[in-house]
């Protein structure tokens, strides 16, 4: 494996879902196979346990981890070529990551959208001109459009939370929730990606999974990540009998209307009622909450939810670090020829 942005760069999932059960049983099972490489963390923007857990992988198979923050002690980026460089960014992008290159032997990239230029944003420009250009295989962290290791850690959450009426299909929401400022679509795009993935019951999760998606009028995402999923636009509806419910927020994705892109619609007061709380979890089938934190409490999620026994949100977080190990070791494997 090369590269690493959609799911199905992961391969078979049952065969995933299996190794990451694998690593969770011995996470130090394959510390030799990293030994003597180096895994370069790229981070164009803030995180907590992308962070966190994709160092810890990169250690669990032995390797040596090097950390760029490129906005805090590194030259200032110009990511966008034909650009007059007169301003406060001091390197481009296209001399920076082959020089890179030379000093890793794989790349994980975390750079958010933008928001201004969908064009740009959905080519994945930033991560493309990662694997073009550094010779090295590159897996994403989170970018323009996706966050594949969220989704991947979401599924194997789901798939080892047994239900209390196993071996049928399980009913998986996602919700859309108010908040304050514009947020990228990455993480919904790959959680719809990856979930309608493992809603075929021969290549995904035991007893495969029914996909739903709730949100407001002009939310819509991009058919590329969402075909397939049920759409409802009444969130009551949408959670009755749900197992597993998945809130976040995202912006405008623009697909309706471009000169929409990456905003806020309306005021978000007046979406308050989508705020996850014990009113949409009461018609639920007792359903575990998930979020991929950090999440705004009583905006995206009430106190009540979030920390019920039901919620999910800490388990999500800890297989951060075994969706990471199954990446890396993939890639580390194909490095050494095996």
């Amino acid at each position: 494996m090369k590269t690493f942005l959609n799911a199905q760069d992961i391969g078979d999932l049952r065969q995933a879902l299996a190794e990451a059960q694998e690593i969770k049983r011995d996470k130090l099972k394959h510390v030799s196979l990293g030994r003597g490489m180096t895994a370069l963390l790229v981070f164009f923007n803030n995180s907590l346990r992308t962070r966190l857990s994709t160092q810890k992988a990169a250690q669990n198979l032995g390797m040596n981890v090097i950390v760029l923050d490129v906005n805090a002690g590194a030259w200032k980026l110009e990511t966008e070529r034909g650009v007059v460089m007169d301003g406060d960014k001091s390197e481009h992008l296209l001399e920076a990551i082959p020089v890179m290159g030379c000093y890793c032997d794989l790349i994980g990239i975390r750079s958010f959208a933008g928001l201004r230029d969908r064009d740009y944003d959905y080519a994945e420009t930033v991560y493309w001109q990662f694997v073009r250009h550094s010779s090295r295989p590159v897996f994403a962290m989170e970018t323009a459009t996706v966050h594949p290791l969220q989704a991947f850690a979401d599924l194997i959450t789901i798939d080892e939370t047994p239900l209390a009426s196993p071996g049928r299909r399980k009913k998986v929401v996602m919700s859309w929730a108010p908040h304050p400022r514009s947020l990228p679509q990455a993480v919904p795009n790959s959680f719809a990606q990856w979930m309608l993935a493992a809603s075929d019951e021969q290549a995904g999760i035991e007893g495969g999974l029914d996909f739903v998606i709730t949100q407001p009028h002009g939310y819509e995402l991009d058919p590329q990540f969402v075909r397939g999923a049920r759409i409802e636009y009444d969130q009551m509806k949408a959670f009755e009998g749900a197992d597993f419910v998945y809130a976040k927020n995202w912006s405008c994705p623009g697909v309706t209307c471009p000169e929409d892109y990456g905003k806020v619609l309306g005021d978000y007061h007046d979406y308050l009622s989508w705020t996850v709380s014990e009113r949409q979890m009461a018609v639920t089938n007792n359903a575990h909450f998930m979020h991929c934190l950090p999440v705004r409490r009583n905006m995206i999620v009430t106190d009540d939810v979030i920390e019920a026994p039901t919620s999910l949100v800490i388990p999500e977080a800890a297989n951060r670090e075994i969706s990471a190990t199954v990446v890396i070791k993939r890639m580390l494997e194909a490095l050494r020829g095996r």
